[in-house]
């Protein structure tokens, strides 16, 4: 049985879409939306959460959409699998990294701009501020290096990059953090994103 992706590519399936390019997975892609269509009794089945992305993978059933990033690499591997076990623990490190310190402050300056009624300019600014500490540590730790591991990209740049991706739709002046800026042009002009984008 083929993997299957339920979700759609504005969504947080696109890291899973873009990581099953990036290894050239045979894949079967289920759009399901999140403004009604993740909350239908057939879906729920899959992820009693109500929330996309879900993996079925040959009767695997798995949600969280980076957990099932760190579960693919590790099961297929290939040149975006980390070399070594501490190089394993640094991914790891990252991918929390981003959802504990980045994501909801990259997602509340994306509802802002999607639903700007909904979101108080004092919570924007808080998301700004928090995104400050959190940009200087990344931009630190890419200094001198192309990617966050050393010189390949790897799971942990796709894991990151796919969250900080939010904030190219909103404009975020990155100018200040050009190591951020270098690395995350090059991430999203990878053509697995490219095709993941596209994903119909």
């Amino acid at each position: 049985m083929a993997l299957t992706i339920y979700g759609i590519p504005t969504s947080r399936a696109l890291r899973i879409l873009w990581l099953a390019n990036e290894l050239g997975l045979d894949f079967k892609y289920v759009p399901v939306d999140f403004s009604g269509g993740s909350r239908q009794p057939e879906f729920m089945k899959l992820n009693p959460n109500g929330h996309v992305p879900v993996i079925d993978d040959d009767g695997l059933i798995l949600w969280e959409s980076l957990a099932c990033n760190l579960y693919l690499i590790k099961k297929h591997g290939g040149p975006l699998l980390p070399k070594n076990l501490a190089d394993e623990g640094r991914a790891l490190q990252w991918s929390f990294w981003v959802m504990t310190e980045v994501e909801k402050a990259a997602l509340s300056l994306l509802r802002k701009l999607v639903y700007p009624a909904d979101i108080a300019d004092a919570e924007v600014a808080a998301a700004r501020g928090k995104l400050v500490p959190a940009f200087s540590v990344l931009n630190g730790a890419l200094m001198g290096k192309d990617c966050l591991l050393g010189t390949e990209f790897t799971i942990a740049d796709l894991n990151v990059a796919a969250v900080l991706a939010w904030l190219k739709i909103v404009k975020y002046d990155f100018s200040a953090i050009p190591n951020v800026e270098a690395w995350l042009t090059r991430c999203l002009a990878r053509p697995a994103y490219v095709a993941a984008k596209a994903t119909k």
